[in-house]
């Protein structure tokens, strides 16, 4: 209470005369330098007591090695290496008081004690700030530590807290802070309650030392209550990571979405086996870094803007090298598949040689706009907003795709050369310009996936190459030219393999999908949705 008392008369004064105030930090700041380990501990103490926020960057100075007095006058300065000298600059308001050698200051040395007192009482300011976000990063700093020094500050700043995140978080640091000391019984066990309540691996730690600790000799409730709690903590952990791990499937699989839902079209059309598929993933990479490039040099205050600019550039650069590829080599291969297969590679190596020749062989950076960057909670589950988008983005692309071929004249003449590329020539389609707007198509989507895969991954020449065998078995095992065999192939198959990798490992994990796509097409052939039609019967 007389803690208390005493924040509420500081904040006070603070406003009536804050140049008396500032005077009293000047010479208080002053104090930390006056010599003995008991006179610095004062002057921590005078500090804590005024409540000013400015204080803090004094004592993370201190607390740092980084606070000296300048022998000349006594003052004390925070001194930085300068070349052979130091650097000065005011602890209080930052100003620089230029340099000096290293014999003109001497460091204001601190021990164990002083360094504990330092944690609390920064505790007990950032506790107290006007901010809720750094008042709850204090009390998670404080549940880290269990700083018992800083109890007091805790239940100080717990009773005038209205924040309900804020104050969670001191409920948990105080939980913590209890159960690591001397608290007596009933303030343990309703401890263990608080933190079974936040139920993450921290609180896991705690309650298994809590429950070590007793075992040696203590309340038989506490231990009880601990491992009751340790139980309750587990159950709900193992439920949040195979979430956890889903969310991961799903994102998975929506990168696999992205890079074989091209490859479903031009495989299941033309038939054409493109070893090449991943190179123009890699084109739409390159095209995003060229946007974004341009983006920093003419137009750095729109960068946000410059992934939506990419989307369009990639789908086109990538769709006319695909056009490019289906007229000037595939069109005199088909029905040929180890042809197309071998010429497909040979346009994989050649692409590949031709980025690193313009662009280098080290990865290029392209950057996250800012509404892709951070992540989120969402109850146990870590989302990234990069993840989160491309999951979106692969969903949208999928649906404009299915429309495209349901509700336009192309989508019907490529489903037509589908089913039946005799009869559709017979009725008057043009199969070669089918085949060619198709491959494009196919090459362009590959293109999207470019722009998606450069916010997760390295741009780099190899970039397609991680994911043509993974799109091929996403095809494969969905059924060939089916889009919805190609969705439900992507999710299944990224699933399963973040399922697998806790266990067996990811090198592990992909041989035994690999292995079940092979059974797997051992007794269906033609995927989980074989397309029906005349051309695929024969």
């Amino acid at each position: 209470m007389h803690r208390a008392f005493c924040w509420l008369l500081a904040a006070f004064l603070a406003l009536a005369a804050p140049s008396a105030f500032a005077a009293d930090l000047a010479s208080l700041v002053r104090g930390l330098g006056a010599g003995s380990y008991a006179e610095t501990e004062r002057a921590i103490a005078g500090l804590a007591e005024t409540g000013d926020p400015a204080v803090v960057p004094v004592l993370e100075s201190l607390q740092a090695g980084d606070l000296h007095v300048r022998k000349a006058d006594g003052a004390v300065v925070v001194a930085k290496r300068a070349g052979n000298g130091y650097a000065l600059t005011d602890p209080l308001t930052g100003a620089a008081l230029g340099e000096a050698d290293r014999n003109a200051v001497e460091k204001i040395r601190i021990n164990n004690a002083l360094r504990r007192t330092i944690s609390a009482t920064l505790g007990a300011l950032t506790l107290m700030s006007p901010d809720a976000n750094t008042r709850r990063q204090a009390a998670e700093a404080v549940f880290k530590s269990r700083d018992a020094n800083a109890l007091d500050a805790l239940n100080t700043a717990l009773a005038k807290e209205t924040d309900e995140r804020v104050r969670r978080a001191m409920t948990q640091a105080r939980a913590s802070v209890l159960l690591a000391g001397d608290a007596p019984d009933a303030d343990k066990i309703a401890a263990v309650a608080v933190l079974q309540e936040r139920g993450d691996q921290d609180a896991l730690a705690l309650l298994n030392g809590a429950a070590n600790s007793v075992s040696n000799g203590g309340n038989d409730a506490v231990k009880d209550a601990a491992k009751k709690a340790i139980a309750s903590v587990e159950q709900r952990l193992a439920l949040w990571g195979a979430a956890q791990n889903l969310w991961y499937g799903l994102s998975l699989g929506s990168v696999l979405l992205l890079a074989a839902i091209g490859l479903a079209v031009t495989f299941g059309v033309m038939g054409v086996i493109n070893m090449a598929h991943g190179e123009m993933v890699m084109i739409g990479a390159y095209a995003t870094f060229l946007v974004q490039e341009a983006f920093r040099q003419w137009a750095p205050g729109l960068f946000d803007f410059s992934i939506l600019v990419a989307l369009p550039v990639a789908f086109l650069v990538s769709g006319a090298v695909g056009v490019a590829i289906e007229r000037s080599v595939i069109r005199w291969l088909y029905g040929r598949p180890l042809e197309t297969l071998l010429a497909t590679w040979g346009l994989s190596l050649a692409l590949q040689q031709a980025v690193r020749s313009i662009f280098g062989p080290t990865n290029r950076e392209v950057g996250a706009p800012s509404w892709m960057s951070g992540a989120f909670e969402l109850g146990g589950l870590t989302i990234t907003y990069g993840r989160l988008w491309i999951v979106v983005f692969a969903f949208l692309v999928f649906g404009a795709l299915l429309v495209a071929l349901r509700k336009t004249w192309f989508g019907l003449s490529i489903r037509a050369v589908t089913q039946n590329r005799s009869m559709a020539n017979a009725m008057g389609i043009r199969t070669a310009r089918v085949d060619a707007l198709t491959f494009g198509l196919g090459s362009g989507i590959a293109g999207l996936a470019g722009v998606a895969l450069s916010q997760i991954d390295n741009v780099s020449p190899n970039l397609g190459q991680g994911y043509i065998i993974d799109s091929f078995m996403v095809v494969v095992f969905g059924g060939v030219g089916n889009l919805w065999g190609t969705l439900v192939g992507a999710l299944a198959l990224g699933g399963v393999n973040k399922f697998l990798e806790p266990y067996a490992g990811a090198v592990l994990g992909k041989i035994l999908v690999l292995i079940f796509i092979i059974l797997f097409i051992q007794r269906r052939p033609r995927g989980l949705f074989a397309l029906k039609g005349r051309a695929v019967e024969a």
